[in-house]
């Protein structure tokens, strides 16, 4: 199994910041990219930031400069540092592994349980 374990969301005021991580554990083969997508309430879940093993990074069109994602391959972890919050940022947020699991190896695609993301205005 592969666990990833997400922390760092709660309740922030309109220009606040919060540093989200995300720690990948278990019978993990290998990582090809991993990332946070949110979603809102009545809307499709999008993607917030992601990072490749390369550290190649992707950016959701709304970040405008405000996020930085960043990774520790040491530690199988990814991190979101978001500064500038805005209610619209309100949500639940979730970390993504793309890669591949053991025993046997196959593909992997699986999200963390999600965690709530709040900006007060």
């Amino acid at each position: 199994q592969v666990q990833l374990t997400e922390s760092g969301g709660g309740l922030v005021q309109d220009g606040g910041s919060l540093r989200l991580s995300c720690a990948a554990s278990g019978s993990i083969f290998s990582i090809n990219r991993m990332g946070w997508y949110r979603q809102s309430p009545g809307k499709q879940r999008e993607l917030v930031a992601s990072i490749t093993s390369g550290g190649y990074k992707n950016y959701g069109d709304f970040v405008k400069g405000r996020f930085t994602i960043s990774g520790d391959s040491a530690k199988n972890t990814v991190y979101l540092q978001m500064n500038s919050l805005k209610p619209e940022d309100t949500g639940v947020y979730y970390c993504n592994l793309y890669g591949s699991r053991s025993n046997p190896i196959r593909l992997y695609d699986g999200w963390g349980q999600g965690i709530q993301v709040t900006v007060s205005s």
